[in-house]
């Protein structure tokens, strides 16, 4: 992977304005712009991700925020956190690849707390039982969606040694008042 200078903040800023405005000079291969059939992606997949790996920020940037399915999938697992932050505010993003974020046990806090502050994310019962079973989503956030559960969720997580004490212990509380 090549050695890249990392970017200022203002230099960011500005790349994002012209990407979302469409003004950038930023040029990325328009295969990557366009979604695809299910049976061409697997085909290029690992070609793809060398592809991708070896681009400048910029256009990881652009990528970022206007990929195709392939692209997010292969950025959101990218070691800059900005990248993994601006495919979030992909407006082609599913609720699909949300849900599959939340569920990566790999996934850094600041993304988890971002999905979390999407109302629209966090309607999803899916999103939210995700976000409380991921080991890395903040207490606070965890506990909050506790409450929103189905009856077998909680008792399934009241139960679970892959979840944290306090969300056992809380669920195990909700259990209680549920039954008085």
């Amino acid at each position: 992977m090549p050695e890249q200078d990392e970017p200022s903040a203002a230099e960011v800023e500005a790349i994002v304005e012209a990407v979302e405005a469409g003004k950038d000079d930023i040029v990325v291969p328009e295969e990557l712009l366009v979604e695809r059939e299910v049976e061409q992606a697997h085909l290029q997949a690992k070609s793809l991700y060398a592809e991708i790996l070896h681009m400048p920020i910029g256009q990881k940037i652009k990528l970022a925020l206007r990929g195709n399915k392939d692209a997010r999938t292969i950025l959101i697992r990218d070691t800059n956190k900005l990248i993994r932050r601006f495919v979030l505010q992909n407006p082609r993003i599913t609720d699909g690849e949300v849900i599959s974020v939340c569920r990566n046990r790999g996934a850094d806090e600041e993304m988890l707390r971002i999905v979390n502050d999407k109302r629209e994310w966090s309607r999803n019962y899916q999103v939210r039982l995700a976000l409380v079973q991921n080991p890395r989503t903040p207490l606070p956030i965890a506990v909050k969606h506790v409450a929103s559960l189905d009856e077998r969720d909680v008792r399934f997580l009241s139960r679970s040694k892959n979840v944290s004490q306090t969300i056992s212990a809380q669920c195990k509380r909700l259990l209680f008042t549920r039954q008085k």
